[in-house]
């Protein structure tokens, strides 16, 4: 898996794109950041004990469907 990879979300108006990258964060073996190119956008999630993906912390307000949308393309990778 790369350690860096773009990535793209869906917004309410376009799409908004971004880098990806693994990053440590405590008490959570992978967690991954996304950080929008034009900064208005930053994500984190990460697996829950049960293995569902969660938003760990971020700008607000933002989409539910985005932690989805990032762990598709995450798994993908």
């Amino acid at each position: 898996m790369e350690q860096q990879f773009e990535a793209k979300l869906t917004g309410t108006d376009s799409a908004i794109d971004g880098i990806v990258q693994a990053i440590t964060y405590p008490n959570f073996a992978n967690a991954y950041e996304f950080k929008s190119t034009d900064g208005t956008l930053h994500l984190i999630i990460a697996k829950d004990a049960d293995g569902q993906w969660i938003r760990l912390t971020g700008t607000e307000p933002y989409l539910s469907g985005w932690v989805d949308e990032l762990a598709e393309q995450v798994t993908a990778k």
